[in-house]
């Protein structure tokens, strides 16, 4: 199965870049139909991706491009008078649209990637595909008429587009990191309730408005999701530079000399991907890496530092005493009483521990082991480690915490 799962993302360009390229050469014979409205839209779509924030990572990074974007594939009437454009011609004036507004960004080095750029392509087109084809031809308004119902089928839509681009989302993120599909695809459709539901919620607006006001509905309805997209904006700051705090506190024991340079983000990084692999949450990934980032920190009430730093080598009393002083620690910062408990326990029996527990006591132990046994660089400490692990599984470890780790460690080109 995960030979082939990289296919999947390839597979979704392929399609999306023929579609692209099939619906420009389109509409590029065809000639573009109602040409204010198809630029009236460009320029939203444009827009919108000049104001793109964040990395290539967020999840919708242009949320007011995704919105014009949905508005115009869900687009019937302008000002009353029905249009005719159809979905090749939605494909190409967002895909132009698109690219137009992309150009700062690429040149800055900070542009979407292709997958992004795939995803929107596939999204619009499927939202597109299923009104634009039933509009035109009549059917749409046989059925439904334009009233509340006509509404409700814009909304049942977009909640299908939504899932669509939830799944696409989740299939690009497990061809390209191979983490579980299930868990991904969870947390997609839980980001959804937070700016996914502002980008479908414009769209439909929009999309309804036009078709009583005309074109300068967009400019009005585009003003709340900027204000979304600020306080978003916002509230991403404020969890990074919470990050950096816990990580600066983390530091406290490698500047005080009681644990190596590096080793608390060692630690942290194994136990996001071993926990990812397992297939956690969203919010548990958050406090077992902040968990991870803080699991010495005991160790500074310590009057002689442990060699090396290296708990796991200590005896079972001596290693729970340094965790509830680093459990104590830790609920005095603020951090979230959460990650104070996985630092508590992280020294308790593993049949007695949460998994977010055993999976920092796992990697805790991996990269100590690591170290301690073969010069960095080579493959001989992390083998020996991770098969002193296996051998402790049942009586120290998970089993299926070890196994996971192993996996990860592949994934990265390790033992």
């Amino acid at each position: 199965m995960s030979a082939s799962v990289p296919s999947l993302g390839t597979v979704g360009t392929a399609v999306a870049s023929c579609l692209a390229v099939g619906s420009l050469g389109w509409t590029l014979w065809h000639g573009i139909t109602e040409g204010r409205v198809a630029f009236a839209f460009g320029v939203l779509v444009a827009l919108g991706e000049l104001a793109r924030w964040g990395s290539v990572r967020d999840r919708e990074p242009a949320p007011l491009g995704a919105a014009g974007a949905l508005a115009y594939a869900l687009l019937g009437e302008n000002a009353g008078q029905p249009t005719h454009h159809g979905a090749p011609q939605v494909i190409a004036v967002v895909v132009a649209a698109a690219l137009v507004g992309a150009v700062p960004h690429v040149a800055l080095g900070k542009g979407p990637s292709p997958d992004h750029m795939a995803r929107r392509v596939l999204t619009v087109a499927f939202a597109a595909v299923c009104f634009q084809p039933l509009y035109n031809s009549g059917k749409l308004k046989e059925w439904v008429g334009h009233g509340p119902y006509f509404a409700l089928v814009i909304v049942a839509l977009l909640v299908l587009t939504a899932l669509c681009d939830a799944v696409l989302a989740a299939t690009t993120a497990r061809a390209r990191t191979g983490w579980p599909f299930g868990p991904l695809l969870r947390d997609e459709l839980r980001a959804m309730l937070g700016i996914g539901s502002a980008v479908c919620a414009t769209g439909a607006v929009m999309a309804l408005a036009v078709a009583v006001a005309g074109l300068w509905a967009l400019p009005v309805f585009s003003v709340p999701l900027l204000l979304t997209q600020l306080s978003f904006r916002r509230y991403a700051a404020v969890r990074a530079t919470y990050r950096q705090t816990i990580a600066s506190l983390a530091r406290a024991t490698e500047i005080a000399g009681y644990t190596p340079q590096g080793h608390a983000r060692r630690v942290a990084g194994l136990s996001r991907a071993v926990g990812r692999d397992l297939g956690l949450s969203e919010p548990d990934l958050v406090v077992l890496e902040h968990a991870a980032l803080m699991h010495d920190i005991g160790q500074l009430s310590l009057v002689d530092p442990v060699p090396a730093g290296a708990t796991a080598a200590l005896p079972e009393t001596e290693q729970r005493r340094i965790a509830l002083l680093g459990g104590a620690v830790v609920r005095q910062t603020g951090v979230d009483s959460a990650v104070a408990v996985v630092v508590e326990r992280q020294a308790d029996p593993y049949r007695d521990q949460p998994l977010t527990a055993r999976i920092v006591r796992t990697a805790n132990a991996y990269d100590e082991m690591a170290r301690g046994e073969g010069p960095r660089g080579s493959l001989d400490g992390p083998l020996r480690a991770l098969e002193r692990l296996r051998l402790a599984t049942g009586r120290d470890y998970q089993a299926e915490v070890v196994e996971s780790l192993a996996r990860v460690l592949s994934r990265r080109g390790g033992p």
